[in-house]
């Protein structure tokens, strides 16, 4: 990689960091500015990075920084509090998107014709995972009701994880086992269950250790957050080495990681597993968030920018509608019944923002050489483009203009379903949410 480039990238995390703080509260978001950071260095700027001497180092980054998200957001899920306050989630991932996967699937048929069935299903699920870290402040502001951003930062950490085995049978179908590619059932066996069990154990047992040291007081804060980072490592690795998904392990072992320290004696302080849960993986989360915004950062160079070079318009009417009638009715339908407010419905509608798992998904069916597969990179490129720039600057306006609507409209009928009580500890954070853009 030529060092003019990664000199660049560090100059612009230095620069990012400086002022982070101040970047928060406004619509200059962190995924937007490592964007148009790439796009400056890319082929459209100043060409210092290119697909075909760069590609390779991309993915590598765009897997790790999937693999540790994966990992911290399956840590941060409370089971007990998804099962107590967690109707608007579980709708949200049983009901919405399911319908998120078909009905992107549906309107891909008549406006990408270059694609066979398989490959629109495929299409379907790629842009389906939401990703909260893009329209962070629609999540953090305190002045949206705990439901909301409750329910939208668990969606965000579960439904990447949730769309893997949905992604893995659609290429495997897509692919028909040609080409030395593994068939469904195969794909089924080794990607799903097997990783899936390679995952448990490492999680589970990662977790035993971790609290069988902390009891006798032999690790040492910073070892504590070492052993998390190994985790992921270990899991992706062996299920990779047993022709499984190295995503699905990764994403079972954060649960079971997370779980398993929570599993607190019964005279321990309530609080504290959860605080042993947050220290634990806090590297692990900052290290992720790095990597992702790099990710962003390349994606802007290596993959959006030629895009950009050959756009089309059926490229750009499916990427609007993908962001708006595939997302947006999905989860109208899935919160029927619920109570929610027209204003509610409608800003968990709009903020369901495409980013770091769907870019992944789409460089692994890149690797497959199915037919289509130009047609679809382009798509899912030009998709999170633009849900980075109307997403990202759409968050603190709106999350205020929402919150404001919130606070006057609770004082006149106090028995919303927004008000529904949500414990604060239960807010999942979403990723790089604490401090970062």
């Amino acid at each position: 990689m030529n060092p003019w480039a990664m000199s660049a990238a560090g100059v612009l995390v230095v620069a990012y960091a400086a002022l982070s703080r101040r970047l928060a509260t406004t619509v200059v978001s962190g995924p937007l500015v490592f964007v148009a950071a790439g796009l400056a260095l890319g082929p459209l700027g100043l060409d210092l990075v290119s697909q075909d001497t760069d590609l390779e180092r991309v993915r590598a980054l765009l897997e790790g920084a999937l693999a540790l998200v994966l990992f911290t957001d399956a840590a941060a899920i409370r089971g007990r509090e998804l099962r107590r306050e967690g109707f608007l989630p579980l709708r949200l991932l049983t009901v919405g998107l399911p319908l998120t996967m078909a009905l992107g699937w549906l309107l891909a048929w008549p406006l990408l014709p270059g694609l066979g069935g398989w490959e629109l299903a495929l299409l379907g699920v790629i842009l389906a995972p939401t990703d909260a870290a893009l329209g962070q402040q629609a999540v953090a502001d305190r002045r949206v009701p705990a439901l909301v951003r409750h329910g939208l930062g668990v969606e965000s950490g579960l439904n990447d994880g949730l769309a893997l085995p949905f992604f893995l049978l659609a290429l495997a179908a897509a692919g028909g086992g040609h080409g030395g590619q593994p068939g469904v059932g195969e794909t089924f066996l080794r990607a799903l269950l097997l990783s899936g069990a390679i995952g448990a154990v490492v999680g589970g047992l990662g977790a035993r250790v971790l609290r069988w040291s902390l009891a006798r007081g032999w690790i040492t804060p910073g070892w504590r957050q070492l052993l998390a980072v190994a985790l992921p490592a270990i899991a992706y690795a062996l299920a990779v080495e047993a022709q499984g998904s190295g995503f699905i392990a990764v994403w079972v072992a954060g649960l079971a990681f997370g779980n398993g320290l929570r599993a607190r004696a019964g005279d321990e302080p309530s609080g504290s597993a959860e605080e042993r849960t947050g220290q634990s993986v806090e590297l692990t989360e900052r290290l992720g968030l790095l990597l992702a915004l790099l990710s962003f950062l390349f994606f802007g160079a290596v993959i959006l920018g030629p895009t950009l070079e050959h756009l089309t318009w059926r490229t750009l009417l499916y990427a609007v509608l993908s962001l708006t009638v595939v997302r947006m009715a999905p989860v109208a339908l899935a919160l029927t019944g619920t109570g929610l407010r027209p204003a509610t419905v409608g800003y968990l509608g709009w903020f369901g923002p495409r980013g770091l798992a769907s870019l992944v998904f789409g460089l692994l069916a890149l690797e497959d050489h199915l037919p289509g597969v130009g047609v679809l990179s382009a798509v899912v490129a030009l998709t999170v483009g633009l849900s980075v720039c109307l997403h990202g600057a759409s968050a603190a306006w709106l999350g205020s203009r929402y919150g404001d609507w919130y606070a006057r409209t609770v004082r006149s009928s106090p028995g919303l379903t927004e008000s529904s009580h949500v414990p604060e500890a239960a807010v999942a954070t979403p990723r790089g949410g604490r401090d970062s853009a």
